[in-house]
Formats: structure tokens, C-alpha cells, sequence
């Protein structure tokens, strides 16, 4: 019996059906809740799809996880088991896009390519409610006060915006975008709503003027297929198919003039998705070449790839405690890798040691020479050496340090 290698895989080309007999039951066994360690990085595999996962975000805690797939179902699941608690379908009749925790709620929001909004009891999978929208639903992000859903819709490429507690529509953006919307967002004081889209733009629109108060031009050389913020709302980071991410500076504002930061150079395929930790000294990401990459953002720099899913990795996250990576893929299954001891993987501690200074090396924006670079600067401070920062005096000012 012959096998097909994955290219892509950690293992080490090897024949025979004993070693196909031993990576599955190394499989089987994560799939029960044991971690198997047939990568670098620990890993356990939860099967209950039969078709493309299409998202997948830690809650209650990191105690579980929220699936969706394009078989039409929605999944509940135990983090320590690795098995289901329950399984959401019967309602929709095309694939879910996206699913979302409501917050300080037992429920959650799912939406779908069949037009339909519908919010579930997670205690008791049923349907509080559900609503038809015109459009195709391409992706979902619920505010962190728990109090309002956005979602976009295909091929009007706008955005609605309903009362998560009753479905109520209170805002719609038509045409919103010039092509499909990939994602949208809300940032993390609800106040705004990011969206970025086939048309490679991203936009912010507000919610207290009712009105796209930033519109970039990503650059990207490609669709932006992604976007996340960081938990104090200062920077979004956008994933793309051009197989790079940015980093934008929301905060300091030099993106207007000299765009975001790109991190590339990690994946070989279309970059499907991001995500940060929630002390933002992580990021992230998942790609169409079956690989998660994880990047450290101080300094800005790739510190591991992830290799084990037969196929396109569609989604990512990133646990709270920032010990735990869920990836979602078109393999069917959603991975839990267990991140808490990359430090003692060999390829990490080549990276600490070669770059334990800290320092990361950039090329100037304007006059092409390389310049140093300790941590997580603003974009402009990013793309400009020292001398041509001096020559065009920055707007930005520091700010003040949150009140605690």
C-alpha cells in the first residue's frame, strides 16, 4: 500500500502500513483528548464535520470552542474532551460562513451563504431567533457589550447592523464596498465597524455619525480576506491572498501616508486568516498552503509554522491565556495546538537565540537603507529611518497610559 506525503508535513518521509497504522491511531488518540505528538507542537484533532470547517473561536474561557462548517451545522465543543457538547443544525440549508459567542449571553450568532441570520440557545440548541437578509451572508462579529450583530452580504456588498437581543435591523450600508466583503468586524469598543473586501480597500464606519469615517487603500496585491484588532483597538492586522498580512497603526495614523506594515515571507499560499492574542504580543495566521504560522510582535518577526492539516486552513485563533491556537480547514476537521512551551521547540530557540536582541532589521521607505528596530512601533516609525523621520516631522503624539 503506498502512501501520499504531504509535502507540507513535520514528518519525515517513511513507508508501509505500520506507519500508516501509527499516525492514525496517533490521530484517534488526540481525537480523544490526548495530545498526540506526531508534529512539533503538540495537537489534537476534533472530527464532527463532514465538510469544510469554516470558522473556529475559543469562549466561555478557553473552556470551549464554536464551529461552523459548510455541511450546515454549527458545533459546540469541549476543549479538555475534544468531543462535542452539542450540534446546531436543521436550519440553515447552505454553508455557515461564520459563527460568533454573543457576549455576557448563552447564545450564539451564525450566518450563511442561505441569507439567514439565526441566534441559538447554546444550553438548549434552540432558536431564539432568525432573520432573512437580501444578500448572501459572507461573515458575522457580534459587539462586546453583547448588544448588536453585524453582518455582510453578497453581492450588495454592504453591511447590516441588528440588535443582537431581538434581530431588529438598526443600521444598513449598501454598497458599501465595490466587490464581496470578507469580513467584517467590530473593534473592541464597539463604537466602529471594520470591514475589508474583495475590492482590496478597508473601511471603518461609524457607528455614532453613521458614516465611513476611514477608507484605505490596502495595497494589498490582492483580496483581503481578513482583519482582527488588538484588544486595545490601536492596531488591525489584514491577511490576504497576495500571501502577505499589514500591520496598521489605527492609532498614531501614519498609514494615510505611508500604508501598513507587511509581515511576509511565512506562507507560500493565499493567507486566509488572523488573529492576535489578547495581549497582542502574538499574532496568528492561517493559510491555503495547510500551514498556521505564529508571529511575535515585539519585535515583528515569524517565530514557528504549523504543519498537519491535509488542506486549505480557513481559520484561526488564539486562546485568551494565549496557550492554545484553534485552526479550522477545509480538511474537515479543526486542530487545538497547544502553544504554551514553543519556547523549547528547537526552531524557536534558534530564532530567540539569532534574534534575542530583540532588534529587527527594516528598509527605509524612502531613501532604501536599512534601519533598526526594538519593538512594536507606530507604521510611520516602521517604514522610515531615523534620519528621513527627522527631515518630515511626524504628526503623532504619545498618549497618555490607560487609567487603571
Amino acid at each position: 500500500m503506498s502512501r501520499n506525503i504531504d509535502p507540507l508535513s513535520v514528518e519525515e518521509a517513511s513507508g508501509g502500513e505500520e506507519e500508516e497504522d501509527k499516525r492514525t491511531e496517533e490521530e484517534q488518540r488526540g481525537a480523544a483528548g490526548e495530545w498526540s505528538r506526531e508534529t512539533q507542537v503538540p495537537v489534537k484533532v476534533l472530527r464532527a464535520h463532514g465538510d469544510t470547517v469554516t470558522a473556529a473561536r475559543f469562549c466561555f474561557s478557553d473552556r470551549c470552542i464554536l464551529s461552523c462548517s459548510s455541511d450546515y451545522t454549527a458545533v459546540l465543543w469541549d476543549v479538555e474532551s475534544c468531543r462535542p457538547l452539542r450540534m446546531f443544525d436543521g436550519v440553515h440549508g447552505k454553508t455557515i460562513t461564520e459563527c460568533a459567542l454573543i457576549p455576557n449571553s448563552n447564545r450564539m450568532v451564525t450566518v450563511s451563504w442561505d441569507k439567514k441570520m439565526v441566534v441559538w440557545d447554546l444550553e438548549t440548541g434552540q432558536i431564539v431567533w432568525k432573520s432573512r437578509q437580501v444578500g448572501l451572508l459572507t461573515s458575522c462579529s457580534v459587539s462586546s457589550d453583547g448588544r448588536l450583530i453585524v453582518c455582510a452580504a453578497d453581492p450588495q456588498n454592504g453591511v447590516y447592523i441588528s440588535d443582537a437581543a431581538s434581530g431588529q435591523t438598526q443600521h444598513h450600508v449598501s454598497d458599501h464596498h465595490r466587490s464581496t466583503i470578507t469580513r467584517c468586524r467590530f473593534d473592541p469598543q464597539g463604537q466602529q465597524v471594520a470591514s475589508v473586501s474583495a475590492d482590496r480597500s478597508i473601511k471603518l464606519w461609524d457607528l455614532k455619525v453613521q458614516k465611513t469615517i476611514v477608507s484605505i487603500n490596502s495595497n494589498h496585491g490582492n483580496v483581503v480576506s481578513d482583519c482582527c484588532f488588538t484588544s486595545n483597538g490601536h492596531f488591525m492586522c489584514t491577511a490576504s491572498w497576495d500571501k502577505t498580512l499589514k500591520l496598521w497603526d489605527l492609532q498614531a495614523g501614519g498609514f494615510r501616508s505611508h500604508g501598513g506594515t507587511s509581515l511576509q515571507r511565512a506562507h507560500e499560499g493565499s493567507v486566509s486568516s488572523c488573529s492576535f492574542s489578547a495581549d497582542a504580543n502574538l499574532l496568528v495566521s492561517g493559510s491555503y498552503d495547510r500551514t498556521v504560522a505564529l508571529w511575535d510582535t515585539s519585535p515583528l518577526c515569524l517565530s514557528l509554522i504549523m504543519k498537519g492539516h491535509s488542506d486549505w486552513v480557513t481559520d484561526v485563533s488564539i486562546s485568551a491565556d494565549g496557550k492554545l491556537v484553534a485552526s479550522a480547514s477545509k480538511d474537515g476537521t479543526v486542530r487545538l495546538w497547544d502553544i504554551e512551551n514553543m519556547e523549547e521547540i528547537p526552531q524557536v530557540m534558534e530564532k530567540r537565540r539569532t534574534e534575542g536582541s530583540g532588534i529587527h532589521i527594516l528598509k527605509c521607505a524612502e531613501c532604501g537603507k536599512p534601519f533598526p528596530v526594538s519593538r512594536l512601533q507606530t507604521s510611520e516609525l516602521l517604514t522610515q529611518c531615523v534620519f528621513c523621520r527627522l527631515k518630515s516631522p511626524s504628526r503623532y503624539r504619545p498618549q497618555p497610559p490607560p487609567v487603571m
